[in-house]
């Protein structure tokens, strides 16, 4: 009973399995197992029979069949009766004899991670050409109390723009593009004690990274903030990292997108330009066509497991008698930073020259202007390389991921 327990923890999986049994007719197991002709009727009981006996440790083992393993017919009725069925439960139980998930002949192991969720194949855009297979998300989709409208005005537009990224055919910095709508940075992390301590991260640093969404454990779609999007496509650049170091930079990450994936999206000073557009403050690096200038600097991050570092900004030009309205309309705006970290004074933060941006492209500050610093969502790559991760994938920096939601939604 202990183990059953274990793997199942949720009030819906027992009451699912219950629902999954029922419609075994009441004779003894030695009398189904005996049975030498099964009328036509009773397959589905059988099958209920074969596939309970490799999911109850009591009625193991099955004869010619390693332990915890279905066929194909099995796990999909497996995957109807318990949705919410653990992934991988491995960690909790004694080890025991297990095959891959795939390759075994035609059966799949429920203690390995993934059989819950059916492979399928993506379009490729890598250099080689070459078509992924990566997972479908947990669950479609669909509503829940408090849901975000995902089907607002002006969203056309920005599925669009997501296509045209998809498709190839816009890989510049996301500033200026789609004003009005939320934009994202993205970290991606594999599943385990990483993942969790920069999920911490984020709640101990929230003006740093404002934490808008997080993806089900190997699932590239965000579908609390985008519908039909996916994070492996629909971002203009991005980065890989390896041991705390940059790899290398692609337009596509579907070839590097780990089975066991935790995607985060962080909130971006990007959401708030078209709030600042309408109240007359430009913008100069949009409208020179540049990535926004970002900088290191001496504020220390407060640390989270093995995450730490310091702080990054992006930096604006705001005319001097624009700086309090400025500062009105970020902070309005948590989820994209809010009100700015410095005005003025770049010393005063450990930013020596701004004239030499860590990240982006320089802009020139006018007489009757200040530098306006933002917190920035290049923060988790700075401290992903001060805290020396194993693998990541993030954005590009001004690379960012477009939302369905307006500006203005805190999800």
């Amino acid at each position: 009973t202990k183990e059953v327990d274990m793997r199942f923890p949720c009030v819906s999986d027992c009451v699912a399995l219950f629902c999954f049994l029922s419609p075994m007719k009441p004779r003894s197991t030695a009398a189904m197992r005996t049975s030498s002709a099964t009328p036509a009727g009773d397959e589905r009981s059988d099958l209920h029979e074969s596939t309970v006996r490799d999911l109850l440790p009591a009625r193991q083992p099955q004869s010619g069949s390693p332990m915890h393993t279905y066929t194909e017919s099995e796990l999909e009725e497996l995957r109807r009766s318990l949705p919410s069925f653990v992934r991988d439960r491995s960690a909790l139980v004694p080890p025991r004899a297990a095959c891959a998930v795939r390759g075994a002949g035609d059966r799949v192991d429920i203690l390995k991670p993934g059989w819950a969720t059916p492979s399928y194949k993506t379009r490729g855009d890598s250099n080689d050409g070459a078509v992924s297979t990566g997972s479908s998300p947990l669950s479609p989709p669909g509503r829940w109390h408090g849901a975000p409208d995902l089907d607002g005005p002006g969203v056309d537009a920005v599925r669009r723009f997501r296509h045209e990224v998809r498709e190839g055919r816009f890989v510049g910095p996301t500033n200026g593009q789609c004003p009005g709508f939320l934009q994202c940075n993205m970290v991606v992390l594999r599943e385990g004690r990483e993942a969790f301590d920069f999920l911490l991260f984020c709640q101990r640093n929230s003006q740093a990274c404002p934490l808008i969404e997080v993806c089900d454990v190997g699932s590239p779609h965000p579908n609390g903030v985008a519908r039909d999007a996916d994070l492996r496509t629909d971002i203009p650049r991005y980065a890989i990292y390896r041991n705390g170091a940059l790899e290398k930079e692609v337009t596509d990450a579907t070839q590097y997108w780990p089975d066991d994936s935790v995607a985060f999206l962080i909130g971006c000073s990007f959401s708030v330009e078209g709030a600042l557009i309408s109240s007359g403050i430009p913008l100069r690096s949009a409208d020179e066509g540049k990535n926004v200038p970002m900088y290191r600097t001496s504020l220390p991050c407060r640390p989270a497991g093995c995450m730490r570092g310091n702080m990054v900004v992006s930096m604006k030009p705001v005319k001097a008698m624009d700086i309090a309205k400025e500062v009105e309309i970020t902070s309005k705006f948590p989820q994209a930073h809010g009100a700015p970290v410095c005005v003025g004074c770049p010393e005063a933060i450990g930013i020596q020259d701004i004239g030499k941006p860590d990240w982006g492209e320089p802009v020139e500050v006018l007489p009757d202007e200040l530098p306006v610093f933002h917190a920035c969502g290049v923060t988790p790559q700075n401290v992903l390389m001060a805290s020396g991760v194993s693998f990541a994938i993030t954005h590009s920096a001004g690379h960012m991921f477009l939302c369905d939601l307006p500006s203005d939604a805190v999800p």
